[in-house]
């Protein structure tokens, strides 16, 4: 094998990442139980694009590191009106539930762990969230994405509705 494959290879394009959960899986066999890791991971730029993405691996910076490598080819653009979200909205994936709240300057990330990761690397100052049903790190930050692919600019909405921006705003 030769030394530039073993590198590894860091591009620095301003994407942080930010590891949410690590499990452990076992999986029982004649032999014994043999080990699994898997990794959620979510990348964002800070400027409105953001993914998620889950790796399995025997260990856990592999797992860690296909993680990322998914949820970098799995970012979405989010339309952002200054530091906060354009409007309420709530995302749903499976059992869980999360409520987005656009929230004033200087009101801060009101937020849980996992929820709070997504919206950080998303680039969102202010916002109040809430999370209700099953409160799994994987399927409440899957729901956060929902709820946040579902957001729409006031031009978005005028261009749907055919009027104008001073007219939905009125």
């Amino acid at each position: 094998m030769a030394r530039r494959d073993r590198e590894e290879v860091k591009q620095d394009d301003g994407i942080n990442s930010k590891l949410v959960a690590v499990n452990r899986i076992t999986k029982v066999v004649k032999g014994g139980r043999i080990m699994r890791f898997a990794a959620l991971v979510v990348v964002g730029d800070g400027k409105g694009r953001v993914g998620i993405g889950t790796g399995k691996a025997k260990e856990v910076p592999e797992a860690i590191k296909k993680a990322e490598i998914q949820a970098r080819r799995s970012m979405i653009t989010l339309p952002l009106s200054e530091t906060t979200i354009p409007h309420t909205v709530k995302g749903k994936f499976g059992k869980s539930v999360v409520l987005m709240k656009p929230a004033p300057e200087g009101n801060g990330i009101i937020a849980g762990g996992s929820v709070r990761a997504i919206v950080e690397l998303a680039g969102i100052k202010n916002i109040t969230t809430k999370s209700y049903g099953s409160r799994n790190p994987i399927n409440t930050v899957r729901a956060a994405l929902a709820g946040l692919s579902e957001l729409r600019s006031p031009e978005q909405i005028a261009a749907l509705r055919g009027k104008t921006v001073e007219e939905i705003q009125a």
